[in-house]
């Protein structure tokens, strides 16, 4: 391949040194060299009003064009009572608005979770997927990366430590670099 292909990031927590925000600059660090890795702060996402859908505030603006012209999504989200933080839900619905205007539209997408539980976020991760379907984003399914016991894995300084869950990382990002490719070969010339 001779084109960079780009990645945009997001991730499932506002909170200032969060497990995910971490492990999102872990992934944009573990890019491949052929990937630009972009991440954007969903903080000042409103909440949705469709009433604001016909004058779209100015940061939903701007998170729907990154998502438009990146070539592929990564994801990273905490579990929140077996699901989604709900202002992750609140930026996907604002990107997926008004009807016909769905910026997700055919995207692929590389899904990550985490938790301070064992089972990394799993459930969250098993309900963005459901809400993928509906959204026409096209989810990486294989690997499945699920961090647990995240707070063991992250120094003080919010760096990843964990080598395996690295490894774990890249083996992501480079599903998620093969299936663009395959979703749209004209991104492999």
């Amino acid at each position: 391949m001779t084109q960079r292909l780009s990645i945009l990031g997001f991730g499932g927590s506002l909170r200032k040194g969060s497990f995910s925000s971490s492990l999102l600059r872990a992934a944009a660090g573990l890019a491949p060299q052929n990937v630009n890795f972009e991440i954007f702060p969903l903080n000042d996402i409103p909440i949705y009003k469709t009433d604001l859908e016909s004058d779209m505030p100015e940061p939903v603006r701007q998170f729907k064009q990154k998502i438009r012209e990146a070539d592929a999504l990564f994801i990273v989200t905490p579990e929140y009572n077996h699901s989604i933080p709900g202002f992750l839900k609140n930026a996907i619905d604002w990107a997926s608005r008004p009807h016909g205007d769905n910026s997700f539209d055919g995207k692929p997408v590389a899904i990550m979770s985490e938790s301070t539980g064992m089972l990394g976020g799993a459930r969250a991760q098993y309900h963005l997927r459901q809400t993928f379907i509906f959204l026409n984003i096209h989810a990486v399914n294989r690997p499945e990366v699920m961090v647990g016991n995240v707070a063991s894995k992250i120094d003080d300084q919010g760096n990843l430590t964990d080598e395996k869950t690295k490894d774990f990382i890249s083996q992501l990002l480079k599903a998620l670099v093969d299936w663009t490719i395959q979703l749209n070969p004209k991104d492999a010339d």
